[in-house]
């Protein structure tokens, strides 16, 4: 199970961070053999993928924070503990974070 921290409506795009980093199982499975199934409520699709700029992946981020102000302390300090740093929130600290936990967006395959 994953967050969807974020949505591009118009480019059919659901954002994702890899939470737990490049060593996380889910995301070592996709890269070997790509993702077979996305299922959000009763709606499941095959989707494509691809790992976000840093500087987009950044913006989605501040984002997701920004919608969601009063849990924000609450994430930083999850996200702290995942990491092994102090995540502030600060630009220099969420690109930091996204380099080291990237964000991927899916979208249903064509």
């Amino acid at each position: 199970m994953l967050e969807v921290i974020g949505a591009d409506c118009a480019g059919h795009e659901l954002f994702v961070m890899v939470g737990l980093g490049r060593r996380a199982q889910w995301y070592r499975n996709l890269m070997a053999g790509g993702a077979v199934e996305i299922a959000i409520g009763s709606e499941r699709f095959r989707p494509v993928y691809r790992e976000l700029a840093l500087t987009e992946a950044a913006a989605v981020l501040g984002e997701y924070e920004r919608r969601n102000r009063l849990l924000t302390p609450i994430v930083r300090a999850l996200l702290s503990r995942l990491i092994g740093w102090r995540y502030d929130g600060t630009p220099t600290a969420r690109q930091r974070l996204v380099s080291e936990r990237p964000i991927l967006a899916f979208r249903p395959a064509s």
